[in-house]
């Protein structure tokens, strides 16, 4: 008994085997190692990974920043820069999108009649590359766009800076920082391939067809002619949703035999919710907040968006807030920028029970209570 396409089977190449990521030429199995490719297939192909990065970057746009260390009128105009959009986009919003996903951002102070700060342009951070000079100091950036590429001081002639360069920390490289985008893609390419294989289950009425057996009795093969007809016919007028429940005609020697998986091959479910909890993992989200079933990491979705703001919101503005106050600290000395964690909505709880630890603290001073508070301006 010979089975169908056995012959043909001989004559064509077989695909590689899979090889671990990184071990050079691309195979099957491997993932996406450009910057690009991985937001192509992750962030815009994957609804897991898009939603996490938007709960992240969106929550870090929509913190109300506090400018501290300088007048008044000083503390306005830093703020009015900080708030501007750029090219229809928010600053602050931005810059936590290329420092999660790239873990590089560049902000362009672009200076106005006056001398002083007039826009804060966050820099595409695939586009930039580091200069460095003969001690490995980088002394500015080069931004290509296309065939053409600008060089970027990173201060200007009084020493103030030109381009300021916010990085996530990472352990091998002095000069860029480690995103997170690289270490979801893994995750991300199970989940994609989970979600083609389905569907190709869906378009296929859910089970593999079955194969088709050639058995003429006297030991022979089909030819490559009559192989290709076949197989051509199959596709045509049986396979696909269209085609589902259609009978078929079978000429002398062949039979079909139909093949089923079982359920534990038909279980992408529970590979699907594990990559996507692998992704949100990588972009510091709580599974829970992504509606994954049977996730019961967090008590409830209260502590779940709450730990999203302590562990991954608040800690990236942070860090954005430290590299702008410095960068703009040539033009405001001493200036500070914070975010006003009475305006968090998830953090509202733990307002309220300090409040009311600090109201009940009778052996404090009116001005000790508003220190604690963070409310300054004492009473005289």
């Amino acid at each position: 008994m010979k089975w169908f396409g056995t012959k043909a089977a001989r004559d064509d190449a077989r695909p590689a085997l899979a090889r671990a990521w990184g071990s050079g030429a691309a195979a099957l199995g491997e993932w996406p190692a450009s910057y690009e490719a991985q937001l192509r297939s992750g962030v815009i192909g994957n609804p897991v990974a898009q939603r996490a990065w938007r709960l992240v970057s969106e929550g870090a746009g929509a913190c109300t920043l506090v400018a501290d260390g300088v007048a008044g009128e000083a503390s306005a105009q830093v703020l009015a820069i900080v708030n501007r959009a750029s090219a229809g986009q928010g600053l602050v919003e931005t810059l936590a999108t290329h420092l999660l996903l790239h873990g590089n951002a560049y902000v362009q102070i672009i200076a106005g009649a006056d001398g002083m700060p007039a826009e804060l342009f966050a820099l595409r951070p695939e586009r930039v590359s580091v200069e460095a000079d003969a001690r490995g100091w980088p002394m500015a950036y080069l931004y290509r766009v296309g065939e053409s590429a600008t060089r970027l001081c990173s201060e200007d002639g009084a020493g103030r800076t030109g381009v300021m360069h916010l990085k996530a920390l990472h352990p091998l490289d002095d000069h860029y920082g480690l995103g997170c985008a690289g270490a979801a893609a893994g995750a991300v390419a199970i989940h994609n391939a989970a979600t083609v294989w389905n569907k190709a289950l869906l378009d296929n009425a859910a089970r593999p067809s079955g194969a088709m057996v050639y058995d003429p009795g006297d030991g022979s093969v089909m030819s490559p002619e009559q192989f290709d007809r076949v197989k051509r016919e199959m596709e045509v007028a049986f396979s696909g949703a269209s085609n589902a429940g259609r009978p078929m005609l079978l000429e002398g020697g062949l039979d079909w035999k139909a093949m089923s998986l079982t359920p534990a091959e038909m279980d992408f479910v529970g590979l699907k919710a594990a990559a996507a909890r692998e992704i949100a993992l990588a972009f510091g989200v709580p599974p829970m907040l992504m509606g994954l079933p049977g996730d019961n990491s967090y008590a409830n979705y209260r502590e779940a968006n709450k730990a999203l703001w302590r562990q991954s919101i608040l800690p990236l503005v942070g860090k954005i807030c430290g590299g702008l106050a410095q960068g703009l600290g040539g033009w405001w000395p001493g200036l500070r920028l914070s975010v006003d964690l009475d305006a968090v909505p998830a953090l509202s709880d733990e307002r309220v029970a300090l409040w009311e630890r600090v109201a009940g603290a009778d052996f404090l001073s009116a001005d000790e209570k508003r220190a604690m508070l963070g409310i300054g301006g004492a009473r005289a």
